[in-house]
């Protein structure tokens, strides 16, 4: 079972995420920043458990982040 990681609060807003995968990430209207839809925030950190289909999606998603603050878990 894969895990998105994602460390919102380094987020830097560019919306690339959300871009390639709109079913997992919104931008936020309050602070401009992305959020994972339906995550489970531990720590300050947000987590989703994620199907093996989406894995390669996110794997792009890691890549094209700009602040390298997308994990695969």
């Amino acid at each position: 079972m894969a895990r998105i990681i994602h460390y919102r609060d380094k987020c830097i807003g560019c919306g690339i995420c959300q871009e390639m995968q709109p079913s997992c990430w919104r931008m936020s209207k309050k602070d401009g920043k992305a959020s994972l839809l339906q995550a489970v925030i531990k720590k300050g950190i947000h987590q989703l458990v994620i199907t093996e289909s989406d894995i390669r999606t996110t794997e792009e998603v890691i890549k094209a982040c700009p602040a390298r603050i997308i994990k695969l878990g």
